[in-house]
């Protein structure tokens, strides 16, 4: 069985390292063709995508996809600009969209090309099989759902980590949304005040919104802290 095995493994190495040589390879030629300068340039990005005419928002959900996939690009910019263009609704829509795609784009990548691999590690295994139970789905969703919460959170790394746990497809699709969901709506709706913030007036920001987004977790955590005491015999 392990002979068997082992054609497999290395042909998924083999496709992981071509996959990493392509994504590093694109990484560089848009950094030569100063692509990359524009897509972390806000007012630059802003003119770009307004200059595409109808064409825009398949640009903007096209350079979501691409910044969740290569860790080194940074999707804030982009859901700004979505929002300083399109407005809150329409903005938020295709940036929910290129985040979903580029989501599950990486996990399905990590998921294909690592997740077996590491079921060979001993001391990995169990931890493996304790995550496939129920509650630890949930456990693990609650996670997703979370992170995505909080836009210092890298959605990347997220992203391609849950594609190496058992986490189930659907429940990836369903906490990525939730939690894409208000937070996209919030950047998107203060993307025109998010592009001419300088630094501090961006972080601040960004605090606000991750407060905002998390006050209702923190919420429930207080509430259900607050009921198991009263529960303790006295």
């Amino acid at each position: 069985m392990a002979m068997t095995n082992k054609p497999g493994i290395k042909s998924r190495i083999a496709l992981g390292i071509a996959v990493l040589i392509g994504l590093m390879v694109f990484y560089w030629i848009l950094t030569e063709t100063g692509a990359l300068s524009t897509l972390t340039n806000k007012r630059a990005l802003r003119e770009w995508v307004d200059q595409l005419g109808i064409w825009g928002p398949l640009a903007i959900i096209a350079m979501m996809v691409m910044a969740i996939v290569m860790s080194p690009i940074p999707s804030g910019p982009i859901a700004m600009v979505a929002g300083a263009l399109y407005g809150p609704m329409w903005g938020t829509a295709y940036v929910v969209i290129g985040a979903e795609a580029g989501a599950l784009l990486a996990f399905c990548i990590a998921r294909k090309l690592g997740f077996e691999a590491i079921q060979h590690w001993p001391r990995i295994r169990p931890i493996l099989h304790w995550l496939k139970k129920d509650r630890s789905q949930t456990g693990l969703m609650v996670v997703v759902f979370a992170s995505r919460l909080v836009p210092f959170i890298s959605f990347d790394a997220v992203s391609y980590a849950a594609g190496l746990t058992p986490l189930a497809f659907w429940r990836f699709l369903v906490a990525t949304f939730a939690g894409v969901l208000p937070t996209a709506y919030l950047i998107v709706t203060f993307g025109e005040i998010l592009i001419t913030a300088d630094s501090r007036g961006l972080t601040a920001l960004l605090l606000l919104i991750s407060s905002i987004t998390l006050l209702p977790i923190l919420l429930r955590l207080v509430w259900a802290l607050h009921r198991k005491r009263k529960k303790r015999p006295s």
